[in-house]
């Protein structure tokens, strides 16, 4: 029964892997179809051209240069933000505790257009013109809350007696924070930069209401789809993807490295 059930996860877990990568294999070899649609079927001869056009395409590395330095700022933001009420969070109790967790938690459930439009419209009234300076805003309201439930997760395994130690031996609360309390929270707040990162490259809605008259790689993607796509997205997405693997195929092979070192350290 057991190598049966085994047996049925193991397909499973195989089919579930070809559902998700049959999309990006299809979407992938699109861009080296000699095609001006963006498909595989029917085959028309292999080609590189749409890279080439990709790489002329001035207003889509616009795009893709305000997307990144959305992006960043966003994930500062959002880490600074989530990380700080997080900590806030987990060091008190009672019904102020409930309530801003509930005030954090809320935005995650706020459709993004509506996010777009309130972000928009409040910054009108203080006289604030739209812009990614809005967008960044607007994301960094409900992305920070991603971080802060993955530090707040990370918190709940962090022995506060070590904190009343440090301060019992005359360390000051700055140096029990960049000490002891931030070097345990450090691989939460680097997942949450992960996580707030993609979620501002791939944000549409409320970049659609606040960018004023900027493009991200969302909005151009749109705007392309709208006027006749052609594969040279199908090159951008390849190009994405393959910078995707890269980094995570290098972060595991460090991640790996550091395991090693500790296990031959921990022997010695």
């Amino acid at each position: 029964m057991y190598k049966f059930r085994q047996r049925l996860a193991h397909i499973y877990t195989g089919m579930f892997l070809i559902y998700l990568l049959i999309p990006l294999v299809v979407m992938a070899g699109a861009a080296f179809n000699d095609s001006r649609l963006p498909s595989i079927v029917p085959w028309k001869g292999t080609t590189g051209r749409w890279f080439v056009e990709l790489a002329a395409d001035e207003r889509m590395w616009v795009a893709f240069r305000n997307t990144i330095l959305v992006a960043l700022a966003v994930a500062v933001l959002s880490v600074i933000v989530g990380t700080a009420a997080a900590i806030l969070i987990n060091s008190i109790s009672g019904r102020i505790r409930t309530v801003i967790y509930g005030m954090m938690i809320s935005t995650i459930l706020i459709p993004g257009a509506v996010i777009g439009i309130s972000t928009l419209l409040m910054w009108n009234k203080l006289g604030v013109p739209p812009g990614l300076h809005l967008s960044v805003l607007g994301q960094v309201s409900y992305i920070a809350a991603m971080v802060m439930l993955l530090v707040l997760a990370r918190l709940q395994s962090f022995d506060a007696a070590l904190e009343e130690a440090a301060l019992d031996l005359g360390a000051s609360h700055g140096q029990v924070m960049r000490r002891i309390l931030l070097p345990h929270l450090y691989p939460a707040i680097g997942a949450g930069a992960a996580v707030a990162f993609f979620q501002s490259v791939e944000n549409f809605n409320v970049t659609q209401f606040t960018r004023g008259g900027a493009d991200t790689l969302t909005v151009y993607v749109f705007s392309k789809v709208r006027a006749g796509i052609t594969p040279t997205i199908n090159a951008l997405a390849v190009i994405m993807i393959g910078i995707t693997i890269v980094a995570a195929v290098l972060y595991e092979l460090r991640r790996r490295r550091i395991e090693r070192l500790l296990a031959q350290g921990a022997a010695e």
